[in-house]
């Protein structure tokens, strides 16, 4: 029987009294604070001061520790608009601002689909929003959309670390290689790339997101037109 459908364990008079959702919260500070790497039953169940045998009768392994926390940030993206684009582009910007607050939910998105009931809701909402339009349409826009927001916020995230494992933000490592790529550039063997480099539009991260976001919209909107 997977978590989902596993009943918790009667309520008792203990010391340290236990929940799923408890649990679940504890592991996912450990994960804000210090990343996946910090979160095990046995940190969790120190962190509740309690024994971590005590855990397996709410969870029965680290996985679906794991399956439970992503669901509990699912709970925090709520898609909603008037219309499918609007839902869409809302389903994007929560779920961006969601891996912002909680780096690690990068790192667990974008593989076979989660199965939690938060999940599912903000699932049947997009769905809905999508109603009228052909299924051969909704199903790959969808998973576009999907994939585009996974892509995009794990390379955010990736950048967030590499600043603080080097010390420099974006500006400060652009400085340092400029140099570079102006001696390689000036070889004349990447015209194209030079001409970008230069003379193209260099848009913060929040304007890199967005303006992306749009024109995969703006070809769905082009398909559900045809």
């Amino acid at each position: 029987m997977l978590v989902w459908e596993r009943p918790e364990p009667s309520d008792r008079p203990v010391p340290a009294p236990l929940s799923r959702e408890r649990i679940v919260g504890a592991a996912i500070r450990l994960a804000d604070a210090d990343g996946l790497a910090a979160v095990s039953l046995r940190k969790v169940a120190a962190v509740l001061d309690v024994g971590p045998m005590r855990l397996y009768g709410y969870i029965a392994t680290k996985e679906e520790l794991l399956d439970l926390m992503v669901d509990a940030v699912y709970a925090e993206i709520r898609p909603a608009g008037d219309g499918w684009r609007e839902v869409l582009h809302s389903l994007a910007e929560a779920t961006r601002r969601a891996a912002h607050r909680h780096e690690w939910f990068a790192d667990l998105i974008g593989g076979r689909p989660q199965l939690g009931p938060h999940t599912l809701a903000g699932g049947e909402a997009v769905v809905a929003a999508m109603g009228g339009v052909d299924l051969d349409v909704t199903v790959p826009a969808i998973a576009a959309v999907n994939a585009y927001v996974v892509g995009a916020v794990r390379r955010e995230i990736t950048e967030r670390r590499a600043e603080r494992a080097t010390g420099m933000d974006k500006q400060q490592w652009q400085a340092a290689f400029g140099p570079y790529l102006e001696r390689t550039f000036a070889t004349g063997r990447f015209p194209a790339l030079a001409t970008v480099v230069r003379d193209g539009p260099h848009l913060d991260a929040d304007r890199t997101f967005r303006t992306g976001l749009d024109f995969l919209l703006d070809g769905i909107e082009a398909r559900i037109s045809n």
